[in-house]
């Protein structure tokens, strides 16, 4: 972990902060889905499913848990602006209770696609966890449940990356700019 330290500009959520907050929005969940049969989680493939672990232990509800895979970054982490369907979940959602799980809301186009890809599929409800949001000003999702607004920086850790690297770093910290910013 020592190498991964030197190519991290800061740290920005601890893991404490981290573990305060993830039990704070499952006390949330808990409470706003009490008495509901069961509420059928969504994790977001791969960022988060750390996040989703973590949450999915404290919850004090009935739950199971699917994932989907959406992809929108092409080569060398950039973004491609088109989000696509890699992976599905395994079973309909109608009539469920569903709760999308997000690891980050960067432009806000892959949830707007989970979100009118699922909502066609009919559920009883329909809403949005993520455990950061980048601080933009021209971001326009509905997010239910955040963990963290931060700056509008590179992060990695606690399930998120950079080319698959850094995601189980305990904590949230911004990539010195160094290490993705390398001249052709």
């Amino acid at each position: 972990m020592e190498d991964l330290q030197s190519e991290l500009a800061q740290v920005l959520v601890s893991e404490q902060q981290i573990r305060d907050q993830v039990s704070e929005i499952a006390g949330q969940i808990s409470s706003d889905y009490e008495g509901v049969d069961n509420l059928y989680i969504v994790g977001i493939l791969k960022g988060a499913f750390i996040f989703l672990a973590d949450l999915a232990r404290e919850l004090r509800i009935p739950h199971s848990v699917d994932f989907m895979a959406v992809s929108s970054y092409g080569k060398k982490g950039a973004t491609s602006g088109e989000v696509r369907l890699v992976m599905d979940l395994r079973e309909p959602v109608t009539d469920k209770h569903v709760l999308i799980v997000e690891d980050i809301i960067d432009t806000g186009q892959t949830l707007t696609y989970l979100l009118k890809t699922l909502k066609g599929r009919r559920p009883a409800s329909l809403k949005t966890c993520v455990l950061v949001r980048k601080d933009r000003k021209s971001l326009d999702v509905a997010i239910d449940y955040l963990g963290f607004v931060i700056p509008d920086v590179w992060v990695v850790g606690y399930g998120l990356d950079y080319l698959d690297r850094y995601r189980t770093l305990p904590f949230i910290a911004e990539l010195d700019r160094r290490v993705y910013d390398v001249p052709a």
